[in-house]
C-alpha cells in the first residue's frame, strides 16, 4: 500500500520526495490542476505571472537541502533596497539602503544614508552577528516578544523603524504593526543576510514542479477531491476509497478539520496580500524606474502601493523581450474593487514616475486573502503525528513560510520512515 498525501502542495511534495528517497510508494491528491498550490505561475499573453508577488531566499536551509538552485536558474534580486519617502520639503524622494557585505563599495553609501543614523547601522552589524550564530530551532526556542518591540529593544531609531523595517519586513509579514513574533523576524533577518532573494527564471511556479519531476510517474493525482479521511482510509469526491499504510494532511487546518469530519478549529487568522501586474513598453520605461534589480519600498504605508518591483528585470523571461512587467504590492485589503484599486495605483505612480505610468497595461489582479498564517509571540507548533498513522505538514503546524512547508513535510517523512 502506498502512503496517501492529501494536498500537492510544498509540504506535500517535500514529504513526498523524502519518502520517495526512502524506498516507500507515495500518492499524492489534489483537487487542483496542477501542483504547488498557491506556489503557482500562469502564463498570460506572453507573460509569466506567479500567483501574487512571491520569492525564493536561497538561504533557506530545507530549499538548499533538496532543491536543485542550478537546475531552477535562480535569477537574483540586488541586495538592498529602493525606499520612496516623499514627505514636504523633499526634493529627491529616492534614498538606498545597500548591503555592503554584498557590495563592499557601496558601505560608505550605506553609512552615510539618511535612511537611519549610523548607530543604526552599527546595531544592525551587531543584529547580524547574533543570528549568525543561532539555527533554525535556536531561534525558534529563545522567548518571544513582537517584532516592533524587539527592534525597539535593540534601539534602532524611529526613523530606521519606519523608513526601513516597517515597509522592508512590513511587505515580508504582510502586516505593518510588525505584531509578527520576534523570532521569526530573526529568521528572517539571517535569512535575507545569508542568502539571495530570487525566482526560478521561469516563474516560482518551477519550484513544485521540479520537485513533482522527481517523483514516479503515476504518483500525482490532479483533478482529484478528497471528501473524507479515516484512520488509513482515504475516500475520493467521486466515491473511490484508496488505503494507504499512512496518510498525511498537506492541507490547511480548515480543511484537515473538514476531512475528518470535526469541528473546524476557530477562525485562523489570516494576512492578507493584493498583486496587481502591470506590463508596459520598454522604450517607455521612465528615466526614474531605474533596471537596477532593487525591490521598491514605500514608507507611506495608507497609500495603495506598498512596494514595487520590475519582475521583468530580475528574470527577462518573464516579459516578451520588449516588454516591461510591473508587480505592484498592497497588504491588509480584506475586499478588493479592482478597478479602483487598479486607478489608485495608476495615480500613485504617475506621481512617483511621470505621466507614461498611464499607458501602463493592467493584466491580472490576485487578491490572496490567506497569503500568511498570523504567527504573533504567542504561537504554538502543532503536532506532526495525529495517532494511528495520521499525520499532517505545512507551515500552518509551524512557522509562516516556504521553509517552514519544507520542514514539516521533512520531519513527517522522517516520523513515517521510524515506523
Amino acid at each position: 500500500m502506498p502512503i496517501l498525501v492529501v494536498g500537492a502542495g510544498m509540504a506535500g511534495l517535500t514529504c513526498a520526495n523524502y519518502l520517495h528517497r526512502q524506498g516507500r510508494a507515495v500518492l499524492l491528491l489534489d483537487a487542483a490542476d496542477t501542483v504547488g498550490g498557491r506556489v503557482r505561475t500562469d502564463l498570460v499573453a506572453g507573460f509569466r505571472l506567479d500567483r501574487g508577488f512571491q520569492i525564493l531566499l536561497t538561504a533557506y536551509p530545507e530549499a538548499r537541502q533538496l532543491l536543485n538552485y542550478s537546475a531552477l536558474d535562480l535569477q537574483l534580486f540586488r541586495s538592498g533596497a529602493r525606499i520612496h519617502h516623499d514627505e514636504a520639503g523633499t526634493t529627491n524622494p529616492w534614498m538606498r539602503l545597500l548591503n555592503p557585505f554584498k557590495e563592499p563599495f557601496s558601505v560608505f553609501e550605506t553609512l552615510f544614508s539618511p535612511i537611519g543614523t549610523l548607530a543604526d547601522k552599527i546595531r544592525i552589524v551587531t543584529l547580524i552577528r547574533h543570528v549568525q550564530g543561532l539555527s533554525t530551532q535556536d531561534l525558534f526556542n529563545q522567548p518571544a516578544t513582537s517584532t516592533l518591540a524587539y527592534i525597539r529593544e535593540l534601539g534602532f531609531s524611529e526613523p530606521m523603524i519606519d523608513r526601513f523595517f516597517r515597509p522592508f519586513f512590513g511587505g515580508v509579514f504582510l502586516e505593518d504593526d510588525l505584531t509578527t513574533s520576534s523570532n521569526f523576524f530573526q529568521f528572517c533577518f539571517k535569512s535575507f543576510f545569508l542568502g539571495d532573494a530570487a525566482v526560478p527564471a521561469l516563474g516560482i511556479g518551477e519550484i513544485p514542479a521540479q520537485l513533482a519531476r522527481n517523483l514516479p510517474e503515476n504518483s500525482i493525482r490532479l483533478n482529484t477531491a478528497v471528501a473524507s479521511v479515516s484512520g488509513r482510509t482515504v475516500t475520493l469526491s467521486s466515491g473511490e476509497v484508496l488505503t494507504g499504510e499512512a496518510v498525511v494532511l498537506a492541507v490547511d487546518a480548515a480543511a484537515s478539520a473538514r476531512l475528518l469530519g470535526k469541528t473546524p478549529p476557530a477562525a485562523q487568522a489570516f494576512n492578507h496580500t493584493t498583486c496587481t501586474y502591470f506590463s508596459a513598453p520598454s522604450s517607455t520605461r521612465p528615466d526614474s524606474l531605474k533596471a537596477d534589480k532593487f525591490l521598491m519600498l514605500n514608507t507611506k504605508r495608507s497609500s495603495a502601493v506598498h512596494n514595487l518591483t520590475v519582475i521583468s528585470d530580475v528574470a527577462p523571461a518573464y516579459a516578451p523581450a520588449d516588454k516591461l512587467l510591473i508587480s505592484v504590492s498592497t497588504q491588509g485589503l480584506t475586499h478588493v474593487d479592482e478597478p479602483a484599486l487598479t486607478t489608485q495605483i495608476r495615480t500613485e505612480l504617475t506621481n512617483w514616475f511621470g505621466d507614461s505610468v498611464r499607458g501602463w497595461q493592467h493584466l491580472r489582479t490576485d487578491h490572496i486573502p490567506q497569503a500568511l498564517p498570523t504567527y504573533g509571540p504567542n504561537a504554538v507548533h502543532q503536532p506532526l503525528s495525529l495517532g494511528d498513522g495520521l499525520f499532517q505538514c505545512g507551515d500552518q503546524t509551524a512557522y509562516p513560510s516556504l521553509n517552514a512547508a519544507m520542514q514539516t513535510g521533512r520531519l513527517v517523512a522522517e516520523l513515517i520512515g521510524g515506523l
